[in-house]
């Protein structure tokens, strides 16, 4: 067992989820804290009230539809939606996302569902406004393509446009033309004005032209040959950089390393790796489950924003927090790896969210649940100094 490890952060509040630990997309609202979960433990999305930080209190869980999971989390504009795709099974389950209704945080009410066959939504990113955008394997596809949908009316959302890779539209007469090895799939994409930057798994990263939303289509491509699923791409759009992370997906020291680079996109039709984040030293591999970089807190409207400082979940390593000021040479300047939670080899810190208070929430995808942290003031400080306001 592993003790608390931390550099920067206290831990202030914690939830084991009533049991049902194995936590994925974390996200507050208010008072409210919504948690998706994993999928084996059969629960599908919990709500907390986070009155009190350092009593963290679930107050309403449901189960996601037997065959699938839920374990994705947004909320925006008095909505909450939560993805539902096929796990570990053919179905059948519902599949898509479902909208809630948040009149009462506590309470989220269901009022809408967008169903798209196939296997479903597996990410989803809704941060206001008219358009949702979402990775999803409809049917007639070699895998997971990228959606943009409509929810101004969240009780009858709508497709409004798609992009896929060329040879992924099997139903369509495409013929794949990548190696059989390669998942050729999409993650999801973060989106700054007219642009979407899209994780594309074993393909790297891939920029889209969004001004037209029924039409996406492709500006450039950049891919690498160490790592591969990449998961979370996050512009910094005044530095004219994407942070880059790659999701590691074995367990121990077997497989290649998965980092976190700094693709410099000042001419978006060339895009370049610049630098790569410090890995994290220590004994991680040997730990046991996953070790590497997972994804970002992602900037979102309403939350902590910063072009200088990132959070990264690295499953085993816990969170870290890298200063990219200097773009050529970022450092780690705080981390917090939690004691490893009862019944795991090790602790497998999965997402993070970051409040504008510098409240930070993070979860574990196995049996840790919630976590609740706070900087201590010199690294609170350096949050204050190097916030941005679009």
């Amino acid at each position: 067992m592993h003790p608390e490890d931390t550099s920067g952060f206290s831990l202030i509040g914690h939830s084991d989820l009533n049991g049902y630990g194995d936590g994925m997309q974390v996200m507050p609202n208010g008072e409210a804290l919504y948690v998706g979960h994993f999928g084996p433990s059969g629960m599908g999305t919990s709500v907390l009230d986070i009155s009190d930080p350092s009593h963290p209190t679930v107050v309403r869980q449901w189960p996601a539809p037997p065959g699938s999971h839920t374990h994705k989390v947004q909320v925006a504009d008095g909505i909450l939606i939560v993805n539902h795709e096929l796990f570990r099974s053919e179905g059948p389950a519902p599949v898509g996302m479902a909208l809630y209704d948040l009149a009462d945080p506590l309470e989220p009410r269901q009022i809408g569902f967008f169903d798209t066959g196939g296997r479903g939504i597996h990410r989803i990113v809704y941060e206001g406004g008219k358009f949702a955008y979402v990775s999803v394997t409809p049917d007639g596809y070699t895998g997971r393509i990228w959606m943009i949908v409509d929810v101004s009316d969240p009780e009858g959302p709508a497709e409004v446009g798609r992009w896929w890779w060329p040879g992924m539209w099997e139903a369509g007469g495409e013929v794949p033309d990548w190696p059989e090895a390669e998942d050729r799939i999409a993650h999801h994409a973060m989106v700054w004005g007219d642009r979407a930057y899209l994780g594309m798994w074993d393909s790297g990263m891939v920029i889209l032209d969004i001004s037209d939303p029924a039409a996406p289509t492709s500006i450039s491509h950049l891919g690498w040959k160490e790592g591969g699923h990449t998961h979370t791409c996050l512009p910094m759009p005044d530095r004219d950089l994407v942070i880059v992370t790659d999701e590691a997906i074995t367990e121990g020291c077997g497989g290649p390393a998965h980092m976190v680079r700094i693709v410099d996109v000042t001419e978006e039709t060339a895009p370049y790796v610049r630098a790569i984040c410090p890995v994290p030293q220590g004994d991680f591999c040997d730990r046991g489950l996953r070790f590497g970089a997972h994804c970002l807190h992602e900037n979102r409207p309403g939350s902590y924003r910063s072009q200088d400082l990132v959070f990264v979940t690295y499953f085993n390593a816990g969170l870290r927090v890298h200063d990219l000021s200097d773009p050529d040479r970022p450092v780690e300047i705080g981390h917090w790896i939690p004691e490893c939670p009862p019944g795991q080899k090790a602790a497998q810190i999965n997402d993070v969210f970051v409040a504008e208070d510098h409240t930070v929430y993070v979860t574990d995808r196995v049996n840790g649940g919630v976590y609740i942290l706070e900087p201590d003031k010199e690294l609170s400080k350096r949050m204050t100094d190097s916030a941005w306001s679009p």
